[in-house]
């Protein structure tokens, strides 16, 4: 039986859980630090962290870029594509905290605040480094199937 987030966070008020992934690097390694997630109230503010369910059911833990009247922009912080039209009633709860190397660090943390607004203020020298980054990956996949075409057609 697989216990939900939702359900999770109204029975006990907070979820901690080791995160999966790698769109939150640097700030979150991949099943190395813990997220501790609590349950929002209110309308978040941007740079706010929230954990959001997409329509396909897949649980997602990115940062608030720019808020709409009615939606929210996300992105995370190790990509460079934004995710438009992300409503309140999709966000399960917000990061409060996470734990790494054995210490607990708050998203109040003077130190954390500094890593957002630097991090968030390099967003487009960032965004240009993973699209180029990207880039050979594609071309690489392209240029197999092209082959592979290739060589369905000459019988072989």
């Amino acid at each position: 039986m697989t216990v939900r987030f939702e359900d999770a966070l109204t029975r006990g008020g907070k979820l901690v859980y080791t995160c999966v992934g790698t769109s939150m690097l640097p700030m979150l390694r991949q099943r190395r630090d813990l997220v501790i997630i609590e349950k929002n109230v209110g309308r978040l503010k941007k740079y706010d962290v929230p954990l959001y369910r997409r329509d396909s059911g897949q649980y997602v833990l990115h940062r608030i870029v720019k808020v709409h009247a009615d939606s929210y922009v996300l992105c995370g912080d190790n990509q460079w594509r934004r995710e438009y039209g992300i409503t309140d009633g999709q966000i399960i709860g917000v990061l409060t905290a996470f734990v790494r190397d054995g210490r607990e660090i708050s998203v109040t943390d003077k130190q954390y605040r500094l890593y957002v607004r630097l991090w968030c203020g390099l967003f487009w020298p960032r965004a240009a480094f993973l699209w180029c980054a990207s880039m050979p990956v594609g071309v690489k996949r392209r240029w197999r199937q092209a082959r592979e075409r290739q060589s369905r057609g000459k019988g072989i």
